[in-house]
């Protein structure tokens, strides 16, 4: 009995965390509707004790216990695999991103030194585009674009 209570509590604290994020903007709302679940179908576990021994029952498995259990080890298995999926949209959409700023910075280049050179070489160098690194060689810059490398000297 001190299980349950125990539970119910429990679940209590997770729906009021949960509303705490979700208003200082901290949790995202589609984060939040997942854990707002949890914690309300957890909620009655807590309260109605017989509620689980009789859904353990009915699905044929010994204890209520073995069944929170297995089912927690498959949510939290399933939340993982959610979070990779998610990182590896964001890893591709940052590495998109900084393809694009790096095209961004190459045609900058090409427009300062376009009009460095219009001014002659005294210009470019009293600007600071000569485009050469501490070494004096030309720092290239490679990105992806449409498919096709673009390389461009700074």
């Amino acid at each position: 009995m001190k299980l349950a209570i125990m539970t119910g509590v429990v679940a209590l604290l997770l729906l009021a965390l949960i509303f705490e994020l979700l208003r200082r903007r901290q949790l995202r709302e589609k984060y939040a509707v997942l854990w707002l679940v949890v914690g309300l179908v957890t909620l009655p576990l807590g309260f109605i004790p017989w509620s689980l021994d009789n859904v353990s029952s009915w699905l044929g498995v010994a204890s209520g216990a073995s069944l929170v259990l297995f089912l927690a080890v498959v949510f939290l298995l399933l939340v993982c695999i959610h979070l990779s999926w998610e990182a590896s949209r964001l890893e591709d959409e940052t590495r998109a991103l900084a393809e694009e700023v790096a095209l961004i910075r190459a045609e900058l280049r090409d427009v300062k030194e376009q009009q460095a050179g219009s001014r002659g070489p005294a210009a470019a160098t009293a600007n600071g585009a000569g485009g050469a690194a501490p070494n004096g060689h030309p720092v290239p810059i490679v990105a992806q674009r449409d498919g096709k490398a673009v390389v461009s000297e700074h």
